[in-house]
């Protein structure tokens, strides 16, 4: 029989490799996302009175969002826009990602590079760009006057939900084309042609194994794609115009000019709410059809 002491030696030791290795890991977690987070969600139901955040439980906070006005229309305009810009933003990562690896050949290593390479500059820099792309004297405009398609430059391609949804889809299209990629990649190539071989057309492999086994890929790319482009403010600001009120200027408003913390904690407690659904729906839909 093994002794009792030697057997509490080994839990011991067991327990101290635990503790090194995840414990940095899991004092970050609680000290930078737990703790925040469950302060966030104590602020939602105190109140401000006289410029002072009052520290009395109550549901105020929560109804005034889900009472109408502005709040609940900025929440759902994000909705809107976030699903917009996912659905664009994977198709067009799926498109490039599935060009690159099936049809790049050589020139995929470059291909790959050019992918990563926006990433590599700043989200403000490449929002802003589209600002001046879309303006009244940008590239656009420029090139419709000069083919006379148009007499004078045109101002509704900036400032409204457009010229917002073009640029978030541009800034995050890599989000969905390198997880895409990776999934792609790993895809045998045994199986595709086993597929051939057996009389399935280009269409039906990719419908029926192509694009099934790289469902993972669009599943992470779009879920960061909705997460991000939801609660962006960057672009927002930038590109989208008093017409197009998101849920992240309101909440930084809200902790600014407004004084209304507690107001603020609740948008946010519900932003982040409403991600975590999206990724828990994501999360058992691959999980259904994996």
């Amino acid at each position: 029989m093994i002794p009792v002491a030697a057997t509490l030696r080994r839990a011991q030791g067991r327990w101290l490799q635990i503790a090194v290795f995840l414990g940095p890991a899991a004092l970050y977690v609680l000290c930078f996302m737990i703790l925040p987070y469950l302060n966030i969600l104590q602020y939602s139901f105190w109140r401000v009175e006289n410029y002072a955040v009052v520290p009395s439980f109550n549901l105020e906070n929560y109804q005034r969002v889900f009472s109408g006005g502005t709040y609940l229309s900025a929440i759902l305009n994000s909705l809107r826009i976030g699903a917009i810009v996912t659905v664009f933003a994977t198709l067009t990562g799926y498109l490039i990602a599935f060009y690159v690896v099936f049809f790049a050949g050589a020139k995929r290593p470059v291909l790959y590079f050019l992918i990563v390479l926006p990433l590599w500059t700043s989200f403000l820099l490449r929002a802003f760009i589209w600002r001046i792309i879309l303006g009244r004297e940008g590239v656009v405009n420029g090139a419709l006057i000069s083919l006379g398609v148009i007499d004078e430059p045109l101002s509704i391609l900036l400032f409204n939900s457009f010229s917002l949804c073009i640029a978030l889809v541009y800034v995050f299209t890599p989000f969905v084309a390198l997880p895409v990629y990776s999934a792609l990649e790993k895809i045998p190539r045994e199986t595709i042609e086993a597929s051939l071989d057996l009389g399935a057309g280009p269409l039906h492999t990719f419908r029926r194994v192509i694009l099934p086994l790289s469902m993972p890929g669009v599943a992470a790319g779009a879920i960061f794609t909705f997460c991000l482009s939801f609660g962006d403010f960057v672009a927002p600001t930038l590109l989208g115009g008093p017409g197009n009120l998101m849920i992240s200027s309101v909440i930084i408003n809200q902790f600014g000019a407004a004084f209304d913390w507690p107001l603020g904690s609740a948008l946010a407690v519900i932003v982040i709410a409403v991600v975590g659904l999206g990724v828990l729906g994501v999360g058992l839909l691959e999980k259904r059809h994996g």
